[in-house]
């Protein structure tokens, strides 16, 4: 009976004491190996960003020679740029100041006077000919 004792004791302690050493090792060049394909990862992420950026610079490029080509052809043929790419011509600063007055002078006028519609009438027309004055003082001033 002692025999079959110190038998199950020894192969206790021999399948107790595994090697732990080979573990670590397999696990450290596991992790290793993991902390490479990051690495990879990253950088396939960031060169597939560089590609999209090259390639939107490409675009661009061709389409900035192609309206430089556009410019000299137009410029040699002496003819008139394409309407589609004409500026509007937006509102003068007397107008915008005419508006902008009439409207804040109405609203002073209604608020200050005692009769609302006449208040508002004198006010939006005292408003406009300041507006106006003035966004033909900053017309005169940008010319």
């Amino acid at each position: 009976m002692k025999r079959v004792l110190y038998i199950a004791v020894v192969a206790f302690v021999f399948t107790s004491c595994r090697d732990t050493a080979a573990e670590k090792v397999a696990l450290d060049q596991q992790r290793e190996l993991d902390s490479i394909k990051a690495v990879m990862k990253v950088e396939k992420e960031a060169l597939a960003k560089q590609k999209t950026v090259d390639s939107m610079n490409a675009i661009i490029a061709q389409k900035d020679a192609a309206a430089a080509q556009r410019v000299a052809n137009a410029s040699a043929n002496n003819a008139a740029p394409v309407t589609a790419e004409q500026k509007k011509k937006g509102w003068s600063g007397t107008a915008k100041g005419a508006v902008i007055g009439a409207g804040a002078g109405a609203i002073t006028g209604a608020a200050v006077s005692k009769k609302k519609a006449e208040g508002a009438i004198i006010g939006g027309l005292a408003g406009a000919a300041v507006g106006a004055g003035t966004g033909a003082i900053i017309d005169g001033k940008k010319k």
